[in-house]
């Protein structure tokens, strides 16, 4: 299968190697991976900031830049979750009948990492080998908007020599959400260590969930306290994340 690859801007920019073990993953099941250099930002931060005009031109974009491709994928469900529930939006109230168009089909074709391996293409055991305690954290997009369900714990369950550990208050916000970490801080980092007491419970070697955005939030709160923790994306995981018997 041709898969083209939707990296996000926070991908690219600041978690490139989630990128890269992203295509290492679906190359090693036998898919052809594209990355079309022309994507930008899906707009996100621009229509939740009021911007929808800006918004409304980066849907354009991406329909531009992917709308010939039979599957995109994306290690964010944040990010795929913009471009199936709110590019919808955006050309309604540009009154965009063409756009709709365009984004309905599409957006069908869009997947995060997890519901694309474990849902649209039946796998669980995608043959990965990662011999360490994992906690997984539930991000809010992946749990209301693209609601992939337990498709990443499954993978997980199915890695070779892993142990998943239950993580209390799972489906509770980290307090990142993008802007409103921006916007009110003090809540977003009140929020952030609640979720660190949780996760230093269970004492897991890494922590792992779907959107960097969140691990990001997460790992710069603990490192600021001065007790950092191993944070790594599952499509990591899943590429065989050792490197001469370290974690990367």
């Amino acid at each position: 299968m041709r898969i083209a690859l939707f990296v996000t801007c926070l991908g690219d920019t600041l978690a490139p190697e989630v990128g890269i073990a992203t295509v290492s993953v679906l190359e090693r099941l036998g898919h052809e991976v594209v990355f079309p250099a022309g994507q930008t930002c899906c707009g996100q931060l621009h229509a939740n900031s009021g911007y929808r005009r800006e918004a409304l031109s980066l849907a354009r974009r991406f329909v531009e830049v992917f709308g010939s491709f039979d599957v995109v994928v994306s290690p964010s469900s944040s990010c795929v979750g913009m471009v199936r529930e709110i590019y919808p939006v955006l050309a309604r109230e540009a009154g965009d009948d063409t756009l709709e168009r365009q984004v309905a089909a599409l957006a069908s074709n869009v997947f995060e990492l997890s519901e694309l391996l474990a849902d649209h293409l039946g796998l669980e055991d995608v043959g990965a080998s990662f011999p360490h305690k994992v906690t997984y954290h539930s991000t809010c997009h992946s749990l209301r908007v693209t609601r992939v369900g337990d498709a990443p714990i499954r993978l997980l369950s199915a890695v070779q020599g892993l142990e998943l550990l239950e993580l209390p208050g799972a489906r509770e916000c980290c307090g990142f959400g993008g802007t409103f970490a921006v916007t009110f801080p003090n809540i977003s980092s009140a929020m952030g260590d609640l979720k660190l007491e949780h996760i230093r419970a269970v004492r897991p070697d890494v922590l792992v969930s779907g959107d960097m955005s969140c691990l990001m939030h997460l790992g710069g709160l603990a490192e600021k306290e001065g007790s950092p923790i191993k944070i790594l994306h599952f499509a990591q995981v899943l590429r065989d994340a050792l490197r001469q018997g370290g974690l990367i």
